[in-house]
């Protein structure tokens, strides 16, 4: 079984121009032991993705649809709410919304079994209140579409309010809180992009590392202080160095202090988001080398985010490819590096130098990443790609498999794959 489960996770910024579509519409696992490489382009949804399952979002950010998973147990989902009106607002049937409401009541008992059901059940209890109405509704309503729609946003609109009045919205924010709080950092760790301001600068390093012990494990004090000490051991540090504060650091120490921190709890599954940004070419390879030597030594899964291609290259069992939103390709590394099927990944892997293969021209992808508020229409590729013809304009690909295991967006995937395109 997978150890984090991402499905259908839309994650949208409420900004003056509308609504940008950060993360839209992502499906992905992570297994036991392994680590997958998340590679785009910068703002193409990378980090969002990140916050996303940690539940570390700006306010102006909102989870639309979707679920986040981690070793089978739910931690978070989008409200019934939103996703109703996601659904409708896209001229979904009423077929489409019960096979949607059907599913959510399909996997309700189970939740409600599980071990986060105490801090989930108040969510648990709303949701199934809503798909029980919203049910009867379909069964009952009438034979226009339009009118069931109406019908049904009315519903939403109506429980929506009931449910952010009072005690029920404190009870259901407080059970999202808590059960998030246990699972950051004891379950799922961060190594922050940009470890050079990741610390807060007027507390000892060894101190913020504490803090996380304090609040996830049931340690003394001498146990968290021996612990410390053997985190920085374990990333090449000597361990008085956990005395000092951030300015005192170079920039790879302060990296290896985030490693060190991120492991503190002992997690299941480590996320580093650009862990060797700022850092020279030496420094690089001895963090990276650091990094697959310490998930190969502790057993962790680890979700290595990046856009240098080069660096999952390194590190990664799995690729996922993301562009303007949504995954464009997937698959084994050795997959996607020895047989690309999007043009987007054929660029990445274009512009990237070749160490032992043979010289040729780099060659650039032309353009920029589209706005997001505004995406293309189609394929959201298609202004920058080489091989889109009139059906990319119109029509959005589907994710596709190719080969066993290895998924791509577009929609001459097969020919792309398979050498007849290219």
């Amino acid at each position: 079984m997978a150890l984090l489960e991402i499905r259908n996770l839309r994650t949208y910024y409420r900004v003056r121009k509308g609504q940008v579509k950060a993360v839209d519409g992502v499906d992905f696992t992570a297994d036991r032991s392994k680590t997958v490489g998340l590679v785009g382009e910068s703002g193409c949804g990378k980090t969002t993705l990140a916050f996303g399952i940690l539940q570390i979002l700006p306010s102006n950010a909102r989870i639309v649809t979707g679920e986040v998973r981690v070793g089978g147990e739910l931690v978070f989902r989008a409200p019934l709410t939103h996703e109703l009106k996601f659904l409708l607002d896209q001229d979904g049937s009423a077929q489409s919304v019960q096979d949607m409401l059907a599913m959510r009541a399909a996997g309700m008992p189970a939740d409600k079994a599980s071990m986060a059901a105490n801090e989930l059940m108040p969510i648990l209890q709303q949701e199934a209140s809503l798909i029980e109405d919203a049910q009867a509704m379909i069964a009952n309503g009438q034979a226009d579409p339009e009118t069931l729609k109406r019908d049904l946003l009315d519903l939403v609109d109506r429980r929506e309010r009931a449910w952010n009045r009072g005690f029920t919205r404190r009870a259901i924010q407080r059970s999202q809180r808590n059960r998030m709080q246990t699972m950051r950092w004891s379950q799922v760790s961060m190594i922050f992009q940009g470890a050079m301001n990741a610390f807060n600068p007027v507390y000892r390093v060894g101190d913020q590392i504490e803090e996380a012990l304090e609040a996830h494990m049931d340690m003394t004090s001498e146990e968290r202080q021996a612990r410390i000490q053997e985190l920085f051991k374990l990333v090449g540090m000597t361990a008085d160095r956990s005395d000092g504060y951030p300015h005192e650091f170079s920039g790879g120490m302060k990296q290896r202090a985030m490693i060190a921190m991120a492991l503190a709890c002992k997690p299941d599954l480590i996320i580093a988001d650009e862990p060797t940004t700022a850092l020279d070419v030496i420094m690089q390879d001895r963090i990276l080398g650091e990094i697959r030597d310490l998930q190969r030594e502790l057993d962790l899964a680890m979700m290595i985010i990046t856009h240098d291609i080069s660096v999952v290259a390194e590190v990664s069992d799995r690729i996922v490819i993301m562009y303007a939103g949504e995954i464009v390709e997937e698959g084994s590394t050795e997959s996607v590096f020895e047989t690309p099927s999007h043009p987007y990944t054929i660029g990445l892997l274009e512009a990237f130098p070749s160490v032992k293969g043979p010289k040729k021209k780099l060659r650039a992808i032309p353009g920029s990443p589209p706005d997001l508020v505004s995406p293309p229409s189609g394929c959201r590729f298609h202004p920058r790609c080489r091989f889109a013809q009139d059906i990319c304009t119109r029509e959005r690909p589907e994710l596709i498999e190719v080969d066993a295991g290895h998924r791509s967006r577009c929609h001459f995937a097969k020919e792309i794959f398979d050498g007849s395109l290219g």
